[in-house]
């Protein structure tokens, strides 16, 4: 088990953002969150990550309460892309990507750094962003040398907040193909999705969040359904296999336009 979350709420100023949601990350998968806006997919990951403590159950990393593991040693273990990537001063693209390997400081493992940050410059196309600022970068770019901050980082549990957000198709694609090539390799790796359509072609499981509750989590094809995700959305989809891979498509109803 990688993450597990066991009857989590979270209430703020008297409103219930997450109402005792039990959700687990296994090794070796790809599992998508989603939901409409303010379903409580941030909240989650961020109580999961440790970033904002529960009001009410517990999370485990690694089948230990995440409570018994130091800040240090959770870096160790996961790595988290948040929402925003802002950083405050001009740090060099290459200075931030190599941030992911703080953790590993004064053990074994930093004599891989420069191996870990190359890799993850290649996976993510950005070595040609190495030397600029990152102030000086577009947000699609910002958004693909976070991630290889992240991936640098070489942990066995990887929590993404949409990460595919501010990205053309082409990098929608590559970045759930390495979710997927890590997720081969035994990660967990959990990304927080607003394409359904994104979350249906790769994800191995998808939990659906509605009003701050789970209300469903299974296969793609079990939870990509009509009925499901119209309700859920409160608008019309429609569902059809995908003629070459028969994993879901999901796209909203539209009415026919007539001129």
């Amino acid at each position: 088990m990688s993450v597990r979350a066991h009857e989590v709420s979270v209430v703020v100023d008297g409103k219930s953002l997450l109402d005792s949601v039990s959700l687990a990350l296994e090794a070796g998968e790809v599992l998508a969150l989603v939901g409409p806006n303010g379903a409580g997919k941030s909240t989650l990951l961020d109580v999961l990550a440790g970033d904002r403590k529960p009001d009410g159950g517990a999370v485990e990393l690694c089948g230990k309460p995440l409570r018994g593991w130091s800040t240090l040693e959770q870096a160790r273990r996961r790595a988290v892309l948040p929402q925003q990537n802002s950083v405050a001063f001009p740090f060099t693209c290459a200075e931030v990507v190599r941030m992911g390997r703080a953790p590993w400081e004064g053990t074994d493992a930093d004599q891989h750094d420069d191996v870990e940050v190359a890799t993850a410059f290649e996976l993510t196309g950005t070595a040609g962003f190495a030397d600029r600022p990152f102030t000086s970068l577009s947000g699609g770019e910002r958004a693909l040398v976070a991630l290889a901050r992240v991936l640098a980082q070489r942990t066995d549990v990887l929590l993404l907040d949409e990460p595919t957000a501010a990205l053309d198709l082409r990098h929608q694609e590559r970045v759930l193909g390495i979710a997927r090539e890590r997720a081969d390799d035994g990660c967990g790796v959990l990304a927080v999705l607003h394409d359904l359509g994104l979350a249906a072609a790769h994800a191995d499981r998808i939990a659906v969040l509605a009003g701050g509750s789970l209300a469903a989590v299974g296969v793609p094809a079990e939870i990509c359904t009509a009925d499901l995700l119209s309700e859920v959305y409160q608008h019309p989809v429609e569902v059809f296999p995908h003629p070459r891979t028969g994993r879901p498509v999901v796209l909203p109803h539209r009415e026919e336009n007539r001129r």
